[in-house]
């Protein structure tokens, strides 16, 4: 079966939401034909000049990094651009680009979770929780003879889906009352008169995005004049998705084994792995961030773990940090953090499309390139 770009996408999409990315982010395809046959597919973390060579070398149909190559806004990519000039090379060779940036650090499992996992931890929760999505459950109640075309109605307005699953909906059978009063035009019984009938309560939830359609549809197939419903909205909740990851070691360790462990797990880099902290302290619940996540200091300190993993630490703040009592912080190469998802991401590929033929580059695209004990 021929396997296209838009499939590679769909699966990609589906592991990695866009919507889950930061609002200054830019994700997705940035070059490529989504009718395009595609049947090699390589992954890393950055589209470097080497790693575009490595993907038209092997004649890749499409590259797939987590660094966006067009982070910020631009007006020219013209061939003589640094920029330019590598996505002309890979149009030219009919190699897509696709990046999954924040989307793969906030979903689950994400870049945070193949760092976790590098290292040897069992996952327990984010360190920064996105809100689950926001959801109304509409409370309907209905004469049981139009139970089913006013629930037909409402999933067609956008109701009643949960997840994998649609069509969603609780019934529950009562009697309702009312008194049509003067100037009432009532579908059944008389002005002045109370009236009983075999109702059900319908419960059905539906995003709030949809709350205008799935009125319309409710008063269309009700044949009250005046339909009786609710409509509340579900209180944000901690979800499995966001920033960072929090996890637990097999076994408690020091600081230094740590550190070492660490070190160990991750490609190495000349800006290797280092360690802030008291060398003897006991490490055994760890927070991790792949990339920079020097913002997530606080929150850490707050989570009372005893270590935290991410890249990109700045002296003030590490120093600051540790006058406070913080846990112990372990900084290593931001490229080295974020390896790991590309294992990840090319495992979900694979499954979901074995046709394909998928690798991880190996190059190593860490900027730094000379340390003083080389």
């Amino acid at each position: 079966m021929v396997t296209t770009l838009a499939d590679l996408i769909g699966v990609l999409d589906g592991a990695y939401p866009p919507r889950l990315a930061e609002s200054w982010d830019s994700v997705g395809l940035v070059c490529g034909d989504p009718d395009d046959e595609v049947s090699r597919v390589l992954f890393a973390v950055d589209a470097t000049a080497a790693v575009v060579d490595e993907a038209i070398d092997w004649r890749a149909q499409a590259l797939v990094v987590h660094h966006p190559l067009l982070l910020r806004g631009v007006d020219t990519v013209a061939a003589d651009t640094a920029k330019g000039a590598l996505l002309h090379r890979l149009i030219r060779s009919g190699c897509a680009l696709f990046t999954a940036h924040t989307n793969a650090d906030s979903a689950d499992p994400g870049v945070s979770d193949a760092l976790a996992a590098a290292i040897g931890l069992t996952v327990t929760g984010p360190v920064d929780a996105k809100p689950t999505a926001a959801v109304d459950n509409w409370v309907v109640q209905v004469p049981r003879t139009h139970t089913d075309a006013v629930l037909a109605a409402l999933f067609a307005a956008g109701a009643g889906g949960s997840g994998n699953y649609h069509e969603c909906a609780l019934r529950v059978p009562g009697v309702g009352q009312f008194r049509p009063m003067p100037g009432a035009n009532p579908a059944i019984g008389a002005v002045g008169e109370l009236q009983r009938v075999d109702e059900d309560r319908l419960e059905v939830v539906a995003p709030p995005a949809a709350r205008s359609a799935v009125l319309a549809a409710l008063r269309a197939a009700h044949p009250y004049e005046d339909p009786a419903y609710h409509v509340t909205e579900r209180a944000a909740l901690r979800s499995g998705l966001g920033l960072g990851r929090v996890g637990t070691l097999p076994e408690p360790e020091s600081l230094r084994d740590f550190t070492a462990r660490v070190s160990a797990a991750l490609p190495a880099t000349v800006w290797g792995v280092r360690a802030a902290g008291d060398p003897d302290r006991v490490i055994e619940r760890v927070a991790v961030c792949g990339g920079s996540g020097d913002s997530y200091l606080s929150a850490a300190a707050r989570l009372g773990v005893d270590a935290y993993l991410t890249s990109d630490l700045r002296h003030h703040p590490v120093d600051e940090h540790l006058r406070t009592d913080g846990p112990a912080l372990i900084d290593a190469a931001h490229w080295a953090t974020e390896f790991p998802w590309c294992a990840q991401a090319e495992g979900i590929v694979a499954a979901a499309l074995p046709g394909l033929e998928t690798r991880v580059s190996s190059l190593r695209t860490d900027p730094w390139t000379v340390s003083s004990t080389d």
